[in-house]
């Protein structure tokens, strides 16, 4: 044990005496030793360390501080064979945590790296490899050392990609295009790098192009217009109707993609770089393999391929198609639409019409398979003047309908045949296309294909009757329907209509009558020819009036019975007829209007009876009617001629009385 010194005095000793055998030199030599053992570190920094120590769960690294750092095992997953000594980039996040321990990480590292690399590759247009790490819409993500990067579908090569789940997994060179910072998004192409190994290939191809040239191509792309096909470099479109000589709806039905094939160039824009193939160009025109005995009014049998406004076009062979018009379809001149003849994809029967093989056209028709019914025997006795027929009503005008009685024979009703009664503006207020209506021929025009037909003639002309019962001077009850200034539509019994002046249409009361009274009306006009009844109500109130006015006039007008002129006065009523004479005369004239009235009256009964259609035998009716009418007839015919005699002498009578009362007046002044 050594010995203790007691009484040590620690000032004497000199400061020398521990580590005081180092000069200055050697001191700073030390020193720098010292340092270099150490590394200045900062944080968000990446810097390279070596693997000391491999746990479980951690790596442990030595990047030359004071202490090792801890990095995460996960983060080395795509180092399998990481070891001890091995150097790794890592990021520092943390030289010393709560614990005292520097936290570092390899993943951000990596992305820090990667940045770094992307944005180098996008100023210097380089290129970058990464691996596809799963779809997405419209394209691929790839991972770019740690950074998702988008791969567009139209980026990942020159043709269509139709199934992008074959290049997950898969490593791609692609070179960076756009990047968006505010977002850290990444779009990166793959066709780019595709394009200029092409590009040398394209111009090759289009210096040796020339039209007729026959390639061979790829389809890559299909339209409903046409194909593309990939020519090597560069696409050339293949229209539809380039692919065959019949007809097709989409070139899928006789085209796949991927499908190797030979094509002809038909034209090419060398400044547009436009390229049009054709397919059936390397094929015969089937025109030119058409019978040769086939010709005009030959029968053929087709496909219909196309129905369009104005007929459809008929398939015979592929690439030979020929016009059925609507016209030809069929022997009515009614022309519909030609869907409702045939449709497409029917196979019927035609005759050519006309054909032109140097301009490969042809027209065709299906109504020249039957008969004209214009033409038949038996036509002109079947729609005789006078038949009667029921047809179908197929269309509508101004001035009438067309009624169909069979197929390709139409009639004309004209809107005045409708209706005897009714004035009708319009054939729609009867009827509508579609409905069935029973006519009767009243014209027949075989030459120019015309039927002219009426519906009203089916019935008795009612006006005959009419003329009996709408009596001028008769009484009957109306109902106003409608009014305005030119005057009022009255309805009257029977269904018939009249007319009204707006003068004729004061009440006794002096109001004017209005729309939907219903007043009694005295028939002023009636005309059997133009169908036509002018009423008055005022004359109805106005007539008897008249009747006493008139009567009243011609009593005063009368002289005396049994007074004498005086005699010896030369007067003008002495060389008159007695006045007896004159009194039977006239006696005479009253009694013939009293017959006619009467006579009249009971023909006016007799028609209103047949309007109303009393329950007589029809057999009884009509004779009562026709001896009635012949009486009514011989006394109006027998009362005209009374008539006029008796109107001579009242014209006769009244000179008279009036010179008479001249001469008296003279006599009073004399």
């Amino acid at each position: 044990m050594a010995e203790v010194v007691d009484n040590f005095d620690w000032d004497n000793v000199s400061a020398n005496a521990f580590g005081g055998n180092y000069t200055a030199e050697q001191r700073a030599e030390m020193e720098q030793m010292y340092s270099d053992t150490l590394t200045t570190v900062q944080e968000e920094e990446v810097i390279k360390g070596t693997v000391v120590g491999i746990t479980d769960r951690d790596v442990i690294l030595n990047i030359g501080f004071k202490s090792d750092g801890l990095v995460p095992l996960s983060e080395f997953r795509d180092l399998p064979e990481l070891k001890v000594g091995d150097e790794v980039e890592v990021f520092i996040e943390d030289q010393e945590d709560q614990n005292g321990q520097l936290i570092l990480s390899r993943k951000k590292a990596k992305i820090k790296q990667a940045w770094k690399a992307i944005y180098d590759a996008l100023e210097n247009d380089t290129v970058l490899e990464g691996v596809v790490k799963r779809r997405t819409k419209g394209g691929l993500i790839m991972d770019l050392d740690g950074v998702e990067a988008f791969l567009p579908g139209s980026q990942i090569d020159v043709k269509p990609i139709r199934d992008f789940d074959i290049y997950v997994g898969r490593r791609m060179e692609v070179k960076v295009v756009k990047i968006n910072a505010a977002f850290d998004n990444v779009v990166v192409s793959h066709k780019v790098l595709i394009e200029k190994d092409l590009e040398k290939q394209r111009e090759a191809i289009l210096n040796n192009l020339e039209k007729g040239q026959i390639l061979e191509g790829v389809i890559k792309n299909m339209t409903n217009f046409g194909v593309f096909i990939d020519l090597g470099g560069v696409d050339g479109l293949l229209h539809i109707t380039d692919i065959s000589w019949g007809r097709i709806a989409h070139p899928s039905e006789v085209l796949q993609l991927d499908q190797k094939l030979n094509i002809v160039v038909l034209d090419f824009d060398e400044a547009k770089k436009r390229i049009s193939l054709g397919l059936k160009q390397l094929t015969p025109h089937p025109w030119d393999s058409l019978p040769a005995d086939m010709g005009v009014g030959s029968k053929v049998k087709g496909r219909i391929v196309n129905v369009a406004d104005y007929g459809a076009f008929m398939e015979i062979i592929p690439g030979v198609e020929g016009l059925i018009h609507v016209s030809e379809m069929s022997w009515s001149q009614h022309l519909r639409n030609p869907q409702d003849f045939i449709k497409q994809g029917d196979v019927v029967e035609a005759q050519i019409l006309t054909l032109d093989r140097e301009d490969r056209k042809m027209s065709l028709g299906i109504k020249q398979l039957t008969e004209d019914p214009w033409t038949r025997g038996d036509f002109a006795t079947k729609y005789a003047v006078g038949t009667n027929h029921n047809g179908l009503v197929r269309n509508l005008t101004n001035f009438g309908l067309f009624v169909e009685l069979e197929e390709g024979v139409d009639g004309l009703v004209h809107v005045s045949d409708l209706s005897w009664t009714k004035k009708i503006k319009h054939p729609s207020e009867v009827v509508k296309v579609g409905d069935r209506l029973d006519v009767v021929v009243l014209e027949l025009d075989v030459a120019n294909r015309r039927l002219a037909l009426g519906h009203k003639q089916l019935e008795e002309n009612p006006w005959d009757t009419f003329q009996t019962v709408f009596t001028p001077g008769s009484v009957h009850k109306a109902t106003i329907t409608e009014k305005n200034d030119r005057g009022a539509v009255l309805e009257l019994p029977y269904g018939i209509e009249g007319f009204a002046y707006p003068k004729s249409l004061v009440k006794e009361d002096g109001s004017n009558a209005e729309n939907g009274e219903t007043l009694d009306f005295r028939v002023v006009e009636f005309s059997k020819d133009d169908r036509r009844i002018v009423l008055s109500h005022t004359a109805a109130y106005n007539q008897q009036a008249e009747d006493d006015s008139r009567t009243s006039k011609f009593a005063k007008k009368k002289p005396t019975t049994g007074a004498a002129a005086p005699q010896g006065e030369g007067k003008l009523s002495d060389l008159k007829k007695p006045q007896t004479a004159e009194k039977s005369t006239l006696g005479d004239l009253d009694a013939l209007s009293a017959l006619r009235d009467k006579m009249m009256g009971n023909e006016r009964q007799a028609g209103e009876q047949k309007l109303a259609g009393k329950a007589a035998p029809a057999d009884e009716t009509a004779a009562e009617g026709g001896i009635l009418a012949a009486v009514t007839g011989a006394a109006s015919a027998a009362f005209d001629k009374v008539s006029e005699v008796a109107g001579d002498v009242v014209d006769t009578v009244k000179h008279a009385l009036s010179n008479d009362d001249a001469d008296q007046k003279d006599e009073e002044k004399a």
